[in-house]
């Protein structure tokens, strides 16, 4: 039997019009209206403004705060920015009130599902940061809730992937590194900025595939693949469509199409400053955490860029007044006869600190030479990509504050494309694909003048004790503190930091900032690369390592602290779910 707790007497209730009596863990409000007495949590499931305090007129609450209206009966809001409340059952014994403390309706999971859906539909930010709050503390996988968002970022925007899934992506990815309320926020921060990208923008209706049902007549996927990488050469969004349907429908496995649409991107220099590959590999990576099924419209939502995706050997930078578009469609033709499966992770006799070096240096021709003679050398274009990404990140760690503070994105456009190369040869190597590499160390090249002057990494003083990472959030409250955390930083990993609790700290930098979409982009880069260079242990590896943080820490000092109104809201959230007066008088 579940417990009930006495309200007041009925003639006392009848003249006070509402009493206040103590729930489990909160208030709950004992209303008397029209000859009915009715019980509803006295929060408002808005933001939590005592319930108490409104007013009942033929059957409908108001919270007084921001006008939210409920059936009193059944708790329904009138108002979709608001939740229902929560009603308890009330009985009537001898002229006293009783309150069960059972609630009539739990919210169940699926209705959670449904009203995150909702929140996405109306861009109302609380009502998405209550349902994920909800799912997770209810132990819903973070990989299904990333799904409702993936579906409807992917329908409801007609112009395809943008920011707002890539943010959903990345944060997805960085999941295992944070704690349960840094994943609250991580995948509310995602789910937000899809809706925010999504507002007004339309309905995405797929085309159909060509009729070959018939096997027969079905063409091959390597012919499918010649002419989507044809159609997409001129830009035809509507025929790479149906033919990546097409692909689809035939069976062909996701490397196949991931080797299909990667051509087509490669077969241009660093297209729209990185963003159209970085696009590809998210659409890809997300796939992996939420279903093959999904398929389809993920990755036609990428094509509708490439309509107007510009194309860097086109433009006067790469060619003048160094001309990078020659010397690197001449290592292209020397990649015609490149084995790619000939190599093997082999050690090679190659320097590897030293090819890095030559990455940062501004001879890019030379540049060019050596990276070819490390694949003929057996290093496997994957290690290269890995090297070229660590010179990225090197970049990012080197960027002077004295540069224009919107220079920033300029690095980080090439660290997160080298990245994004890096992660779509570790899937599948082409031929095709290893030409991104090359795009990337040319981007670094050209930004070479970011690094003039060089940021100095910090040296540490080996003091004894490693500081505790919550220090470094209280240091990223206040403005300009880029190299005051970066030299915090190397303190920490000398003196033996946990550096997960460090990772879960910098994820908190980030998602409690109103932070802009490359602030993300580089804490899930820089994080995945540290990953991945913990696999060995070498002096390149250690330097590498500490590259990454550093990377990632100087880029996330540099733009904090923000207003921070968007991580309020799910603050709100959180403390809504756990039963807390926001508002309430004790």
């Amino acid at each position: 039997m579940s417990e009930k707790v006495f309200a007041a007497e009925m003639d006392e209730l009848k003249d006070a019009g509402v009493k206040v009596v103590k729930g489990e863990g909160h208030a709950i409000a004992v209303i008397y209206q029209d000859d009915g007495v009715y019980a509803v949590d006295n929060r408002c499931p808005h933001l939590g403004f005592p319930l108490h305090m409104g007013s009942t007129c033929d059957g409908i609450l108001t919270c007084h705060w921001h006008h939210a209206r409920f059936d009193i009966k059944s708790g329904g809001t009138l108002d979709p920015w608001a939740d229902d409340i929560p009603t308890y059952p009330v009985e009537i014994s001898e002229n006293k009130v009783y309150v069960n403390l059972s609630p009539h309706l739990q919210q169940s999971m699926e209705q959670l599902r449904g009203r995150l859906r909702e929140g996405l539909e109306q861009n109302i930010s609380l009502v998405i940061a209550k349902a994920v709050t909800g799912l997770i503390e209810a132990g819903e996988p973070p990989a299904k809730i990333a799904r409702i968002g993936v579906e409807f970022g992917t329908k409801h925007r007609r112009n395809g992937w943008r920011s707002g899934l890539t943010i959903l992506t990345a944060m997805t990815n960085i999941l295992p590194y944070l704690d349960k309320k840094g994943r609250i926020l991580a995948l509310y921060q995602g789910l937000v900025h899809v809706a925010r990208e999504s507002a007004g923008m339309g309905t995405r209706f797929l085309l159909q595939p060509l009729p070959v049902s018939d096997k027969k007549y079905r063409p091959s996927v390597s012919q499918l693949a010649k002419w989507y990488r044809n159609i997409v050469e001129v830009r035809d969004v509507q025929g790479a469509e149906r033919v990546l349907l097409t692909a689809i429908e035939a069976g062909a496995s996701k490397e196949q199409l991931a080797d299909m649409m990667m051509t087509a991107v490669t077969d241009h220099f660093y297209m729209n400053v990185g963003h159209t590959l970085d696009f590809h590999n998210k659409a890809f990576e997300v796939l992996n955490h939420i279903g093959e099924d999904k398929k389809a419209y993920v990755l036609t939502s990428v094509l509708p860029e490439l309509a107007g995706a510009s194309r860097s050997e086109e433009s006067n930078s790469w060619q003048t007044p160094v001309n990078l578009v020659k010397p690197l469609q001449e290592a292209f033709e020397q990649l015609e006869d490149y084995d790619p499966a000939s190599a093997e992770e082999q050690e090679t006799e190659l320097d590897e600190k030293k090819l890095v070096d030559q990455l940062l240096s501004d001879s890019p021709v030379d540049t060019i030479q050596l990276m070819m003679e490390a694949l003929n050398e057996g290093m496997s274009p994957v290690r290269l990509a890995q090297l070229v990404s660590l010179a990225g990140a090197e970049r990012v760690a080197r960027f002077h504050v004295q540069n224009e503070f919107r220079d920033w994105i300029t690095v980080l456009h090439t660290f997160t494309h080298a990245h994004a190369v890096h992660e779509a040869l570790r899937r599948s190597v082409t031929l095709e694909l290893i030409r991104g590499v090359f795009h990337s160390a040319m981007s670094i090249y050209l930004d070479r003048f970011l690094n003039t002057p060089s940021a100095r990494r910090p040296p540490p003083t080996g003091e004894a004790e490693a500081a505790k990472p919550e220090e470094l959030l209280e240091l990223l409250d206040r403005q300009q503190q880029t190299d005051a955390a970066a030299k915090w930083v190397m303190e920490y990993l000398h003196a033996g930091g946990d550096k997960e609790a460090l990772f879960n700290t910098l994820g908190h930098a980030l998602l409690r900032e109103d932070a802009e979409f490359h602030s993300f982009q580089m804490y899930e880069a820089g994080i995945v690369e540290h990953k991945h260079w913990e696999q060995e242990e070498s002096p390149l590896a250690e330097w590498a390592k500490e590259t990454h943080i550093i990377a990632v820490t100087r880029y996330l000092a540099a733009h904090a602290p923000t207003s921070r109104e968007l991580p309020h809201t799910a603050k709100i959230a959180m403390r809504l779910h756990q039963g807390e007066k926001l508002f309430e008088d004790n």
